[in-house]
């Protein structure tokens, strides 16, 4: 069961996560008019249960995501693919199937307090994430798989480093898309 506050962008987007995971203690931020009364519930609330941060997959749920990781860098983070997130041309987590969500809660990220870079931008290229015909579709896939999300692959290099994925697991998950997963 999870214990902490999570973070949403709107009533529909709470009602979509309660009917995946029960109940739960959720906050919507009502869009991108996210207050400073709001960011000092989640930081009070970062503090005694945590807190989990879960916005759409497109520009405001990221600036939204930014703003709050920026006031409570404890703060946790579980992500959807805008695929996942889709529905009639419309992104956003009360689209999503329960499945997702309960996926997106199964890969929880954290930042590592100290930003060490495992990855590097040769790396991606080695395995083709960059430079190669299929790097948007293996980039996809495997943010799924590692629950970092979907991303272009300067972000998706600057979210291996930034949640600490291990190269043990980076190169597991690709072996694991690459043969055994459909895209």
């Amino acid at each position: 069961m999870i214990r902490e506050l999570i973070v949403v962008e709107g009533k529909n987007d709470a009602h979509a996560v309660r009917q995946a995971l029960g109940k739960v203690d959720i906050i919507w931020t009502e869009g991108y008019g996210l207050t400073r009364n709001k960011l000092d519930y989640i930081a009070e609330m970062a503090n005694r249960q945590g807190v989990i941060v879960f916005t759409d997959p497109d520009t405001v749920g990221e600036q939204i995501r930014n703003r709050i990781r920026d006031y409570v860098p404890q703060a946790k983070h579980a992500f959807l693919t805008r695929k996942a997130a889709s529905k009639l041309g419309d992104i956003g987590v009360e689209n999503a199937d329960l499945h997702e969500i309960r996926h997106a809660f199964a890969h929880i990220q954290q930042e590592v307090g100290t930003l060490i870079e495992n990855f590097t931008l040769e790396d991606l290229l080695l395995v083709g994430l960059v430079g190669s015909r299929r790097a948007k579709e293996y980039r996809l896939a495997l943010g799924r798989k590692l629950g970092i999300g979907d991303t272009n692959a300067k972000q998706f290099l600057h979210r291996l480093n930034r949640f600490g994925i291990s190269r043990e697991l980076f190169f597991q998950a690709i072996e694991e898309v690459r043969h055994g997963e459909r895209f």
